[in-house]
């Protein structure tokens, strides 16, 4: 390929700081990953190379300054998957491009990474969504924070919350308090996420005039769930049964987001309800399944590799299985004796 080159401009000091980074930390990460000749001087970057090189070096800096002007300074970990996915030949339109809602202190929650952004647009666009993915993914946070920001628009006229209560093994009626008490130790992940979204006096106001409902699973049997947003978390440990009842309790005007992860099943008996329903009702216009990887986790960068390295022990094991029983498969049967 010919040598090409290309030229970006800066408009100024803070726009800058943005995409170069603290102390260029962005434009170093970009010189280590491409081979393109990139520098930086006063209020231009300069990028030479082969075509190729220049084009996603400079597809990357537009990204930034994208951002940037739209006063979103990007954290180093959004900068690394931004180089990730250029150097992978994959588009970064949409990417940080979604704010899903403000905090209560005035940081911009946005969908980090493709998939989330996929998950965003899906909950948008259907009214049942399952996102499926491992831990760090944003499965929970990003369907609370979707859902806070439909109850402000009043969009919906509630907010319902639940999870199946089987990670201890014991029975609700057998923990000490009240009903509150007792669902207040399975929903700590959804408090977590709600209390980013909003001031905690503001959720009990909430909560008091039942805009904001939290309770087990077992307690939608019977209900009809009009204009409500209503998330069940962990739905790898429902059962079908408990599955399909939650399922058909959506009345009018209302989504349902069910988020799991199948690699985390805590049941003891029967199959997870979210594998089942995968197969049960794939091809249903206005219901969506989205599957997130550990390319989307955004949590510490520890978790990532944490992930892959659990994948790669199941993969084993289920080889090493297979092997196995193809083993025992071949031998011969033993001969009659005489």
């Amino acid at each position: 390929m010919s040598d090409a080159q290309a030229t970006i401009r800066l408009r100024d000091n803070a726009i800058s700081t943005a995409v170069l980074g603290k102390n260029h930390g962005n434009l170093k990460a970009i010189q280590r990953a491409f081979p393109a000749r990139v520098v930086a001087r006063g209020d231009t970057v300069r990028i030479e190379g082969t075509s190729e090189d220049v084009e996603r070096v400079r597809t990357l800096f537009e990204k930034l300054l994208d951002l940037a002007e739209d006063n979103h300074v990007p954290s180093p970990d959004e900068v690394s998957y931004l180089i990730s996915r250029v150097a992978h030949g994959e588009g970064v339109d949409r990417v940080l491009s979604d704010v899903v809602r403000v905090t209560h202190w005035g940081e911009e929650i946005r969908a980090k990474t493709a998939g989330q952004h996929r998950y965003i647009e899906a909950i948008r666009e259907n009214d049942i969504v399952f996102s499926i993915g491992p831990a760090g993914t944003g499965k929970t946070y990003l369907a609370v924070a979707t859902a806070i920001d439909y109850l402000k628009t009043e969009r919906v006229k509630r907010i319902i919350l639940t999870r199946p209560a089987v990670e201890a093994g014991e029975e609700l009626g057998f923990l000490p308090g009240d009903i509150q008490a007792k669902v207040s130790p399975y929903l700590r992940p959804l408090y977590d996420a709600i209390f980013d979204m909003i001031p905690a006096g503001e959720f009990e106001r909430l909560m008091e005039h039942g805009r904001i409902e939290l309770a087990p699973l077992a307690f939608m049997r019977g209900r009809t769930l009009n204009n409500s947003f209503v998330i069940l978390d962990e739905a790898q440990n429902t059962t079908s049964i408990q599955m399909k009842m939650f399922l058909t309790r959506l009345g009018f005007h209302s989504k349902a987001i069910i988020t799991g992860d199948i690699t985390q099943v805590d049941l003891q008996i029967g199959r997870s309800g979210l594998k089942a329903v995968q197969e049960i009702l794939v091809g249903i216009e206005g219901i969506s399944f989205v599957n997130l990887t550990r390319a989307d986790v955004v949590r510490h960068p520890l978790v990532a590799q944490i992930v892959d390295a659990y994948d790669r022990h199941e993969a084993q094991r289920e080889e090493l299985a297979e092997e196995s029983e193809s083993a025992e498969d071949a031998e011969p049967a033993e001969e009659a004796a005489p």
